[in-house]
């Protein structure tokens, strides 16, 4: 069940779902929750690898980290793909998972806004976000900017093993966009 504005509302004042900072109430809407741009760009240097092997794991140096200043442009060229992250550090009870999608105002512009997608009961951190621009002009987009928005879906019954106390987990407390850990992605020989 995908909770209404006056449930996102309730579960953030019992303190069940919360977000630093604090939302505005602009930022809660009929059934979902609209979060912005952080200040944060991971830039990937494709002149510095032949190819990525994600059995291999992802090289550091491969990404370039970018900080830009509030209400400073960032442009993101055609078919450029970029890491950032929510400016909100969310944190998700054990009874909750959350959806997020790319704003469809800038889907129709050829910014294609993706995260896993889904937000698994029990994660806290930044919300990493994947940018693409398909289209065929740059787009400039701002730390700030309502990016993505996010649905709260209650589940049956909470978590018995939420994202943040299983094992796997690799991305817990995030603190801006994070690089890719390929580690959990083969099943762990014994």
């Amino acid at each position: 069940m995908i909770l209404s504005d006056r449930d996102i509302k309730l579960y953030i004042k019992e303190g069940g779902l919360g977000f630093k900072p604090q939302l505005s109430n602009d930022q809660i809407g009929p059934a979902s929750i609209d979060l912005k741009l952080g200040n944060i760009f991971k830039i990937f240097r494709p002149e510095r690898y032949l190819s990525l092997d994600v059995k291999k794991g992802i090289p550091l140096e491969y990404l370039e980290s970018v900080e830009v200043k509030d209400d400073a442009p960032f442009i993101l060229h055609p078919h450029m793909f970029v890491l950032a992250a929510t400016k909100e550090y969310v944190m998700i009870p054990d009874d909750i998972s959350m959806k997020v999608e790319g704003k469809s105002t800038l889907g129709r512009v050829g910014l294609l806004v993706h995260t896993a997608g889904f937000v698994d009961p029990g994660f806290e951190g930044h919300i990493t976000l994947e940018l693409s621009n398909q289209g065929n002009l740059p787009i400039v987009i701002y730390p700030g900017m309502y990016i993505c928005q996010a649905d709260c879906q209650m589940m049956s019954s909470p978590a018995e093993v939420p994202y943040n106390k299983r094992k796997k987990s690799l991305y817990s407390k995030q603190r801006g966009p994070v690089a890719p850990n390929t580690k959990n992605l083969f099943e762990r020989k014994k």
